[in-house]
């Protein structure tokens, strides 16, 4: 959902009515069933149609993700627009269509109290968990449709976690200190000074929690999204969806605005790192390069691994500067799949994850076909390792296991590297 749709909803109350029309972009998203999960996921309160053959879409003569149509209470269609938009931008125009409703006495103002379907599969103990972070015994895990953090050690091999702290008061907002609150957040990263660096995404920011008393600080972001050059220079930023730390730099996949960008953990200073902002599979040098909604980060030894989930692909990105970024796996916004083999002819669907192993090669969460993959970096090949999961969103490598966030069954999974047995994660206090 759309949060700008959400900020309507609140501002007009009962006087409008909100219907999205999903026309799915890949086949994973013309599912019924995923697209339930994703709007309870993003707390959407509205219905949602699956326009799977894209029927609406032809009615409406629509070319765009995202549009937004205006249907006055006649039913007629009084207005169109393709593209990002902010609430500012559009109330004007929403409150102009409803007193002209109201001097006409069209208009109903009454409440539809639509209950919402239940999930897939219920939540427990996680509620659509999008990241892990391992660390020797140590583990983390957002807890992003609770608007919290795990914290924790491993035990019994790993097969087990026994919860140290809870972080987040279960209530999404944003707050610092020792009852702090996160708004579904994502990527995760530990340092070696006792610190676990957070990409709170719904609240566009990133915070610090030390890991010795749960004490939280917000290190960049306003608590609102970048969309203007207002905000920009006010520091804001666009859906921060996973970090990694290497050296003094956290480098972050912002999600939102197509880039990866930098934050100095010494100086506090935030920039773009590489990515000119356009959604685009382009190679090329830092600034003239395209990603297409980076979702995922792996370091490996001589590069940033970039999970570009929009482009389906896996990219690299060089951590010197002059560099360059890459294509491993992947061609382009609307070739995806699940076709295991080497370069431009193996097939991803928007895969949001990576790790890589002591080997060298990258696992990814290739999360609509459900599955992790092997990426054979020098080769380009890649293989299908494990299916069966629901939308993994994250993974983590610990001793002899793998650690997925497997997001739409309210886990994390644990698989041993050589096995393909999938087992949750005993969670205890």
């Amino acid at each position: 959902m759309l949060p700008q749709l959400r900020e309507l909803e609140q501002r007009f109350g009962d006087a409008i009515a909100v219907v999205g029309v999903h026309s799915g972009k890949y086949t994973a998203e013309r599912i019924t069933d995923r697209i339930r999960d994703a709007s309870i996921r993003l707390d959407a309160a509205h219905p949602v149609l699956n326009d799977r053959q894209f029927r609406v879409w032809r009615a409406y003569a629509v070319r765009a993700w995202p549009t937004l149509v205006a249907i006055d209470p006649r039913g007629a269609v009084i207005g169109m627009s393709a593209g990002e938009f902010t609430a500012d931008g559009v109330t004007p125009f929403i409150e102009r269509v409803l007193a002209e409703a109201r001097a006409s006495g069209v208009l109903r103002e009454e409440s539809m109290h639509l209950a919402a379907d239940p999930p897939t599969i219920p939540p427990d103990r996680l509620a659509f968990p999008g990241k892990v972070a391992v660390r020797d015994d140590r583990i983390a895990i957002a807890d992003s449709g609770h608007h919290r953090l795990l914290l924790g050690r491993l035990e019994e091999g790993g097969s087990r976690m026994r919860v140290e702290r809870v972080i987040g008061s279960g209530v999404p907002g944003l707050a610092n200190g020792d009852t702090p609150q996160f708004r579904y957040p994502q990527g995760l990263a530990f340092d070696s000074d006792d610190t676990l660096y957070v990409a709170d995404a719904g609240n566009h920011a990133i915070r610090a929690v030390s890991l010795a008393n749960g004490f939280v600080r917000t290190l960049a972001g306003t608590g609102t999204q970048l969309r203007t050059a207002r905000d920009r220079d006010a520091g804001a930023m666009s859906s921060p969806w996973d970090i990694v730390l290497h050296g003094e730099t956290l480098y972050i996949a912002m999600a939102g605005i197509h880039q990866i960008w930098t934050l100095d953990l010494s100086s506090r200073m935030v920039a773009p790192f590489a990515g000119t902002g356009a959604e685009e599979l382009h190679d090329g040098a830092h600034g003239e390069a395209a990603l297409a909604q980076p979702m995922g980060l792996a370091l490996a030894r001589d590069a940033l691994l970039v999970a570009d989930a929009e482009s389906s692909a896996v990219r690299e990105v060089d951590l010197t500067t002059p560099g360059a970024v890459r294509t491993l796996a992947g061609t382009g916004l609307f070739d995806f799949g699940q076709v295991d083999g080497v370069g431009d002819r193996a097939r991803l669907q928007h895969p949001q994850g990576l790790a890589v192993a002591e080997d060298g090669r990258v696992l990814v969460c290739d999360s609509y076909n459900d599955a992790l993959r092997w990426l054979d970096r020098p080769t380009r090949d890649v293989s299908t390792w494990v299916r069966g999961l629901h939308e993994p969103g994250g993974i983590a490598l610990g001793g002899r296991s793998v650690y997925v966030a497997d997001t739409n069954a309210h886990r994390i999974a644990v698989i041993e590297i050589g096995s393909v047995e999938i087992r949750p994660l005993v969670i205890v206090e």
